[in-house]
């Protein structure tokens, strides 16, 4: 990822209060990152920072768009995304990640990126199964294929059992 000063904020100048930070997400802040998942998307973070001795408390919410390709249609489509994460950000003598959701920062850090995490927190919300909204209300293709796998699975259970060796079964019979 490209370093982007855009989407770090400068906590070193912060009073110990709380203060209110606004990103727009587009396909600008998509191209900073090394993937193919998000092309291209209409996002608005909101980001409030509470800012104490000890501890920065960061609470995300992100809403809007990104473009995803249909994993069986391979079209283009539009996911809603609407998500509330938490970053708590400590003080220590080194930068750590120790958690997804903590982090240790040196009391003399300027900035703090906030790029990679917006990317990572809109990635959490995308859903595995990626399908166009026409797809999402047709019925499965293949609703038995489950109950097949399982009857397949205890038929091929049944077979083992029957083909044993009566080696193994005298000495299942000692118990």
């Amino acid at each position: 990822m490209k370093k982007d000063s855009q989407y770090d904020i400068a906590i070193a100048k912060l009073a110990h209060k709380t203060h209110h930070f606004a990103f727009e997400l587009g396909r600008a802040f998509f191209e900073q990152f090394d993937q193919q998942l998000i092309q291209d998307g209409q996002l608005h973070a909101d980001v409030e920072l509470t800012k104490t001795d000890l501890l920065l408390t960061l609470d995300f919410h992100i809403k809007g768009t990104v473009r995803l390709i249909c994993d069986r249609s391979l079209e283009d489509f539009d996911q809603p995304i609407d998500v509330r994460h938490q970053l708590r950000v400590r003080f220590g003598d080194q930068y750590l990640e120790l958690d997804d959701d903590v982090l240790q920062i040196t009391p003399d850090t300027q900035t703090l990126p906030i790029a990679q995490h917006l990317f990572d927190y809109i990635g959490l919300a995308i859903p595995m199964k990626k399908l166009h909204p026409r797809f999402q209300n047709e019925p499965d293709d293949n609703p038995d294929a489950d109950a097949k796998l399982i009857f397949t699975t205890r038929q091929a259970d049944d077979e083992d059992e029957d083909n044993s060796d009566p080696r193994w079964d005298a000495l299942r019979n000692l118990n």
